[in-house]
C-alpha cells in the first residue's frame, strides 16, 4: 500500500498525531529565491507552529543558490519536507517519490521589470543586453530563456543570488532588467514592468517518502486547518499568507518538463 493511498485513508480521522508516536526532528527545506536570513526569519513562524502542532520539531533549512539547491535535491538527502515551485514540486514527485501536501492558495508568475527611467515595450529590445536573474534551474531563469528561443538572438544574463540582489542590480543601474516573482514588484515603488508569465499553480509542501505516513498527514491537517486555529492564524499573519490549501501530485503534473535541457534532469 503506497503513501498516497494511506493519506486517503489517515485523511479521515480527526486526531493529528497518536500519543503513542514517536517524536522525531524533521527538516523544512525552503527554495532560495529571497536572502537565506530572510526565508529564515519569514518561515521560523511556519516550523514553530507544526513543531507544536504535531510533536516534532522542525527545522528551516536554506540553501545559498539554486545550483546548490538543485544538486542537493537530487540527492534528496535530509529533505524532509520542502516548499518550492511547481517545477521542482512535480520532479521530486515523478523521480523521487514526494507527495504533495497542501499549497499556497493560487497561483504565481514571473516579470521582467525595469528601472523607472528604462523604458522597455518588447523582449526583443533586450537582446544582447544585460538581465539579472537567478541561475537555472530556478523558474525564473527557466521561463526567462524560454523567451529567447534563437539561440543567436539572446540578452546577457547576469547571475544574482537571490531576487532581491536581482532587483538592486536594477536599481543600480548594472544591468537593464531583471526577472522576479510577480508579487515582489509591489514592494518597489521605481520598477516598471515589461511582461509577466503565464501563472503556475504557487509553491507547494511535499514530503519525502523517508517521512513515516503520520507524520507527513500530521504536516497535511496542520497546514490546511491552520486558517480554522487561532495559532494557525497567527501563523499565516506573520508569513503574511492568507491560507495554505489541500493540494495532489495532480495539480503539478507535467511542470517538471520546464526542466527539460537543465543539467542533470
Amino acid at each position: 500500500m503506497g503513501l498516497k493511498f494511506r493519506l486517503v485513508l489517515y485523511s479521515v480521522f480527526l486526531s493529528v498525531v497518536s500519543s503513542s508516536s514517536v517524536a522525531g526532528n524533521y527538516y523544512f527545506s525552503v527554495q532560495p529565491v529571497i536572502p537565506r536570513d530572510q526565508i529564515q526569519h519569514n518561515y521560523q513562524p511556519l516550523a514553530d507552529y507544526l513543531s507544536e502542532k504535531t510533536g516534532h520539531t522542525f527545522s528551516i533549512r536554506t540553501y545559498r543558490n539554486f545550483l546548490t539547491y538543485w544538486a542537493r535535491m537530487q540527492k534528496a538527502r535530509d529533505m524532509h519536507f520542502v516548499l518550492d515551485a511547481a517545477h521542482f514540486t512535480d520532479y521530486r514527485v515523478q523521480r523521487k517519490n514526494y507527495t504533495v501536501l497542501a499549497k499556497f492558495p493560487d497561483t504565481v508568475s514571473f516579470t521582467v521589470v525595469t528601472g523607472e527611467e528604462n523604458f522597455i515595450f518588447e523582449m526583443d529590445e533586450l537582446i544582447s543586453r544585460k538581465i539579472a536573474t537567478m541561475p537555472s534551474p530556478g523558474l525564473g531563469a527557466v521561463r526567462l530563456c524560454n523567451m529567447f528561443p534563437n539561440p543567436v538572438r539572446l540578452p546577457f544574463l547576469i547571475e544574482a543570488s537571490d531576487s532581491v540582489d536581482a532587483v538592486q542590480m536594477v536599481l543600480d543601474g548594472n544591468v537593464d532588467a531583471a526577472i522576479i516573482p510577480s508579487p515582489l514588484v509591489g514592494n518597489y515603488e521605481n520598477l516598471n514592468s515589461v511582461i509577466s508569465t503565464e501563472p503556475v499553480p504557487h509553491m507547494a509542501v511535499s514530503a519525502s517518502p523517508e517521512v513515516p505516513d503520520e507524520v507527513a498527514v500530521a504536516v497535511k491537517q496542520a497546514l490546511v486547518q491552520a486558517i480554522n486555529t487561532p495559532e494557525g492564524k497567527k501563523m499565516l499573519e506573520k508569513m503574511r499568507i492568507e491560507y495554505f490549501e489541500d493540494a495532489s501530485d495532480e495539480v503539478y503534473a507535467g511542470f517538471a518538463e520546464l526542466l527539460d535541457g537543465v543539467f542533470g534532469y
